[in-house]
């Protein structure tokens, strides 16, 4: 109360007509807290775009098997939300969504990983009303007493579009945050408690997530076109965090080749049109965003600049191996070393 207090009368009326953004050297500090590399910020907001571009033009290819003649991309999935495949009922969702994780591990396991029974088990949850609006996963304990956990807010929703899970579902559960996270306790023993735990870098857990999401792309996991567009639709809203945040915070200006405002200097009303534009997440999502990157820069842009991290590290492993290069034992390798930041990530994944 007091805290709400002193926010409203007095935090308030001092910052008030203060920018919203916080510039390029103060944005450079946080990101470097978020990413654990000193960043190119330009190079960065470049390859966002780049990935915009090159997402863009996968979206409308999936979208003109799904709805022919669909204005946008956008446009195909809000025909999916009515006339797609999708699961009636919450425990329904909730079955449904374990048994995808329980595919995935039956598949990979073996074959692109080498898992511990007790890393396999991870359970999917409907998540408690009142917490946060996306779903989540929560680590196993210690000893494994508690498996890791999926969780789904249904937000009163009974009906469940299917396209909007999958890759979500890659993302949070199997093989992105639960092998990860539960492969660190696992090998435990042979980390500090530091990495194993409080010590995690987000750019490298949400990074390896959407890596994971890639993977089960390239894995052939997503060849129908309703789970195909519905990742590629998660990817480009990774991509515009990464444009608008560095853009808003620095000032930045908008390509000319951009089909938005070309030539015209962020600010946070025309990020939310951005934003708006170009996600099939509801107005109220995307006002939570710009929030989001407001209170917290540098750190939603960890996700797509993460992913890249995992797959320079790869690619450079895979060169440095030639036909010798195994998937498997380069995954779980690079899973057994804890967090690291993004400097220190892509030089340990390309000695694996």
């Amino acid at each position: 109360m007091a805290l709400r207090d002193w926010m409203r009368d007095e935090y308030a009326p001092a910052i008030e007509g203060s920018p919203d953004t916080v510039g390029r050297e103060r944005y450079a500090l946080l990101s470097r807290h978020f990413n654990g590399t000193d960043l190119d910020l330009d190079e960065a907001y470049a390859y966002g775009w780049a990935e915009f571009h090159r997402l863009l033009a996968e979206m409308r290819t999936e979208a003109e098997k799904i709805l022919p003649g669909a204005a946008t991309p956008w446009a195909a999935l809000a025909h999916l939300d009515e006339h797609g495949t999708h699961i009636e009922g919450v425990e329904e969702v909730r079955v449904w969504l374990q048994e995808l994780m329980d595919e995935a591990i039956e598949a990979l396991d073996g074959t692109h990983f080498e898992l511990a029974q007790r890393v396999r088990k991870v359970e999917s949850h409907i998540a408690p009303p009142g917490g946060a609006a996306a779903p989540y996963y929560t680590g196993p304990s210690e000893d494994f007493s508690r498996p890791g956990r999926t969780w789904l807010p249904t937000m009163g929703e009974t009906r469940f579009p299917v396209y909007d899970l999958v890759s979500t579902w890659y993302h949070e559960g199997v093989p992105g945050h639960h092998l990860q996270l539960a492969q660190w306790a696992h090998v435990a023993e042979n980390l500090s408690r530091y990495q194993a735990t409080v010590g995690i870098v987000s750019a490298n857990a949400e990074g390896w997530a959407l890596y994971a999401e890639r993977l089960m792309d390239e894995l052939g996991f997503l060849t129908d076109p309703e789970r195909r567009l519905g990742y590629l639709d998660a990817q480009m809203m990774r991509a515009l965090r990464v444009i608008v945040d560095i853009g808003m915070h620095l000032e930045l200006e908008i390509p000319a080749d951009s089909p938005f405002h070309p030539g015209e200097r962020w600010t946070p009303d025309l990020a939310q049109e951005f934003y708006d534009a170009h996600c099939s997440r509801p107005t109220d999502f995307v006002v939570s965003e710009m929030t989001r990157y407001l209170t917290i820069p540098g750190q939603a842009i960890g996700y797509k600049l993460g992913e890249r991290a995992w797959l320079l590290g790869r690619e450079n492993a895979r060169r440095r191996h030639g036909d010798a290069f195994d998937a498997k034992a380069w995954h779980m390798a690079a899973l057994s070393q804890g967090s690291l930041g993004l400097d220190d990530l892509v030089d340990e994944l390309s000695k694996l």
